[in-house]
């Protein structure tokens, strides 16, 4: 059994508790954080041991990549649950764990190799490992707002729909640079280091830039039209739905250059 299947069985165990607490309405449950905190580091621990046993970092392939997109946002959810700023939400924490919960679950699916393989000397490239690590750590924020953003749609409260509101802004506020540089900059670097060109209109390229292109309308409607709370909401659900697509859509329906994560 492998760190990320003991893991994976921690955070489903983890969500099935705080189901129940949902529907009990439970506002603190400490397990929580525990067992989310623990299964992050056990995918990581499991990213650690798979590359020393390809001997580089294991973070290039579509296995690797879910685990550890899954760590980074039950990363976020334990510092969300320890930091005082804004009281810790069941609901919330149960929204994000079941994020991650799918995440890890498809890592584990038929549909994922899950085998261990050295990549291939073009993939061998530090701006690579930065844009992909970056890449998902940035789609961690989102995927903390896409979550934030539909309980603030779903509460009538307007005092919890505000509260949400601020932490779904502020997911995508701290998300948006690390996506940029990630995705977009490094990602560009790592073209012209591999392919001999910046950008080559690639499925997936072009995807990120699309992703990347509604998170910026979502700060400008923010920043500077002002736009509801609702709206917002609508652009930071439509904006992860798009990241979604950009990971799973372009793997599976579109290929191109990046078919291989």
């Amino acid at each position: 059994m492998t760190a990320a299947s003991i893991g994976f069985g921690l955070l489903l165990l983890s969500m099935i508790l705080q189901a129940v607490g949902v529907f009990r309405r439970w506002t603190r449950f400490s397990a929580a954080w525990v067992l989310n905190g623990s299964a992050a580091l056990l995918f990581l621990v499991d990213i650690i041991i798979r590359s020393f046993r390809v001997e580089y970092v294991a973070l290039l392939g579509t296995y690797d990549s879910l685990i550890f997109y899954s760590a980074v946002l039950l990363g976020l959810l334990t510092f969300y649950d320890k930091q005082k700023k804004y009281p810790p939400s069941a609901v919330l924490r149960f929204g994000v764990t079941a994020v991650a919960v799918a995440l890890a679950a498809l890592a584990s699916s038929p549909l994922v190799d899950s085998v261990a393989r050295p990549p291939i000397p073009a993939l061998r490239s530090g701006w690579l490992v930065a844009h992909v690590a970056l890449a998902f750590i940035g789609e961690a924020f989102f995927a903390f707002s896409f979550v934030t953003a539909i309980i603030s749609l779903a509460v009538k409260n307007t005092d919890e729909r505000k509260h949400f509101s601020r932490l779904t802004h502020s997911g995508i506020f701290l998300g948006y640079p690390i996506f940029t540089i990630g995705a977009l900059i490094f990602g560009a670097v790592w073209a012209e280091f591999a392919w001999g060109r910046w950008w080559s209109w690639d499925p997936k390229e072009t995807w990120a830039l699309i992703t990347w292109l509604v998170y910026s309308i979502y700060l400008h409607l923010s920043l500077i039209r002002k736009a509801s709370d609702r709206t917002l909401a609508l652009f930071s659900i439509l904006g992860f739905l798009s990241t979604l697509f950009t990971f799973f859509g372009v793997n599976y329906l579109l290929g191109g250059l990046h078919s291989y994560g």
